[in-house]
């Protein structure tokens, strides 16, 4: 099987001592409704296949050991600045779950050859640089994380945990529900008044990508160093994994790291 080849930002590729990807659904060894290269654990594939699939995308960016997240939506951020933080955490690519899972939705770190995975099949994930102090970041952001902000959350770990700044970091924005396809019909109950704004003026659809940007500039991160992929999952299940379209699916993921 050939390898997959995964999606990057322009804006980031410019940095020698970073790789990063958004990796599509092909090239991966699940079948069925998770055809393709499924990296999630909870979606009732096969264990044994999605740990392949997770080898195979780390593998395919020089990478042997990844940091995967029990996502919840909710706004907690794991620091890893040690290999003791990270010990019992990371998978390393053996087929075997990692001692201790973490329960959180993104993960800052500034060590080198951890790759920091999120899994998405809708949310977005945004990837974060700051190359003044080599520190990245990997963000999930569904709408809920949106309304909790936990974009603007991470900002302030990267600046109290490592001292960035904002001014210097990057942002990346993965594929995920465009303003296409964004429908909240019951908005009123489910996102607050505030970002209502981004709504469309006459149907209850919203632009969670600008909400994204927004949230970032709001931090001080620079608008030219945000960059969004501007692909809607829903719309392209050829290349991404939609719960929103499909229910029964998989989870791509963003991987971002330093270099060793």
């Amino acid at each position: 099987m050939a390898g997959p080849d995964p999606l990057t930002f322009d804006h980031l590729n410019v940095f020698p001592g970073l790789v990063h990807g958004v990796f599509s659904r092909a090239e991966g060894y699940s079948k069925g409704p998770f055809l393709g290269l499924n990296v999630g654990l909870s979606t009732g594939d096969d264990p044994d296949i999605v740990n392949r699939n997770r080898n195979l995308m780390l593998s395919s960016i020089g990478l042997n050991r990844g940091l995967f997240l029990n996502q919840v939506h909710g706004t907690d951020i794991a620091v890893i600045k040690s290999e003791k933080d990270a010990a019992g955490a990371v998978w390393n690519g053996q087929g075997t779950a990692p001692s201790i899972i973490v329960k959180a939705d993104a993960a800052v770190t500034n060590l080198k050859g951890l790759g920091l995975a999120i899994q998405v099949a809708d949310c977005q994930a945004v990837v974060l640089y700051d190359p003044q102090k080599e520190v990245v970041a990997n963000v999930h952001s569904g709408w809920r994380g949106s309304v909790a902000d936990i974009l603007g959350r991470c900002i302030n770990t990267m600046v109290t945990q490592f001292g960035c700044t904002p001014a210097s970091i990057r942002a990346g924005i993965s594929p995920s529900l465009g303003p296409c396809c964004a429908q909240f019909i019951n908005y009123k109950r489910e996102i607050p008044e505030t970002l209502w704004q981004y709504k469309e003026k006459d149907r209850p659809y919203f632009d969670f990508w600008q909400i994204s940007r927004d949230q970032l500039g709001a931090q001080g991160v620079l608008d030219e160093h945000i960059e969004t992929m501007g692909l809607c999952t829903r719309c392209r299940t050829d290349l991404f994994y939609s719960f929103r379209e499909n229910k029964a699916t998989g989870r791509f993921a963003a991987v971002i790291a330093l270099k060793n």
